[in-house]
């Protein structure tokens, strides 16, 4: 927060000179709550001195009464607008607000009604950099907070409903591959990491759910091609004895040293950059899929951006789980 002068000429109208000299010794002092004191006393003497108003909204200011110091800062301007300083002060209690444009516009008329202040014109130039940065922080975290993947794969559902007979079946495995990737967004925002797992949708009616479990780890299964076989005979048998309809792999890029599909040349060459972010593998008997979110950070904000989606045939994490089958219950 800004120092701020106390006392302040260019007033006007009567004086109540003891108070307010005693208010601004303690407002230097850095008492704020007494010299506020003083000043309310002396308004109470004199309610036309903006001087008066301006000196309790720095005080206020300085002991986080923004609510107050900003009606006193409305208060100087109502009763000499033509003065900078009442202008000065609403700026500097809406910058505490942490509202910059607004700051910047009560400074920007401060400065009309007096050029040569090098502080105004500093602390626009500031707050107008500020403004822009806040800005940018709020996109970011509303980006973060409204993950919304419906709309994104909008094409998948397109796809899907060709393949499967029931619109109910549809929704449930089009709700179950949008859950599975804005959970491991949501993750990645909070950690800048996403648990490596398959997820599994499971027959309600055919599953044995106190046997299988509907997410198995797959923490170790992209060490060495010996344990990646291994973990895929794994699923695949798991996919069919858990009548599995469709299943989601979640793994991150960071972990995976084999296979590392980013790494092939020709038909096989990886065009989505260096960076960091996690893959998302749908696996169903008609259907397979691959996506890879790419991850940043700015401003210190852990970003996903938009999913980029693969060549499953050219990139696949794991060879198809499923044998080729219909999708429909029953």
């Amino acid at each position: 927060m800004m120092a701020t002068e106390a006392a302040g000429g260019g007033g006007g109208g009567g004086e109540a000179p003891s108070l307010k000299d005693q208010g601004n010794e303690l407002f230097k002092a850095g008492n704020y709550l007494k010299a506020a004191a003083l000043y309310t006393q002396a308004i109470k003497s004199d309610p036309s001195n903006p001087t008066l108003y301006s000196n309790r909204s720095a005080a206020f200011l300085h002991l986080v009464k923004l609510s107050k110091a900003l009606a006193d800062a409305e208060s100087t301007i109502t009763l000499n607008p033509q003065w900078e300083k009442g202008y000065f002060r609403k700026g500097c209690v809406l910058e505490a607000m942490g509202r910059y444009d607004d700051a910047v516009a009560a400074l920007q008329v401060a400065l009309q009604h007096n050029p040569q202040s090098t502080e105004v014109s500093r602390k626009i130039k500031r707050l107008t950099q500020l403004a822009r940065e806040h800005k940018r922080t709020v996109e970011l975290e509303n980006r973060r907070s409204n993950v919304d993947m419906r709309k994104y794969l909008d094409p998948l559902k397109n796809e899907l409903s060709e393949m499967i007979g029931k619109e109910e079946e549809l929704q449930e495995i089009f709700s179950f591959i949008v859950d599975t990737l804005e959970a491991a967004i949501k993750v990645w925002h909070d950690t800048a990491k996403a648990d490596p797992r398959v997820n599994f949708l499971l027959d309600k009616q055919k599953t044995q759910t106190d046997k299988y479990a509907p997410v198995v780890n797959v923490d170790k299964a992209f060490e060495s091609p010996h344990t990646h076989s291994s973990c895929f005979s794994f699923l695949r048998q798991y996919a069919e004895d858990s009548f599995s309809r469709v299943a989601c792999l979640v793994v991150p890029k960071s972990i995976i040293s084999y296979p590392q599909v980013w790494k092939g040349q020709g038909s096989r060459k990886w065009k989505h950059g260096h960076g960091d972010g996690f893959f998302v593998q749908f696996e169903s008997p008609v259907l397979r899929k691959l996506w890879f979110v790419p991850s940043s950070a700015e401003k210190g904000v852990i970003l996903c951006k938009d999913p980029e989606a693969l060549d499953v045939s050219v990139h696949e994490l794991l060879p198809c789980l499923f044998k080729e089958r219909s999708l429909n219950y029953g």
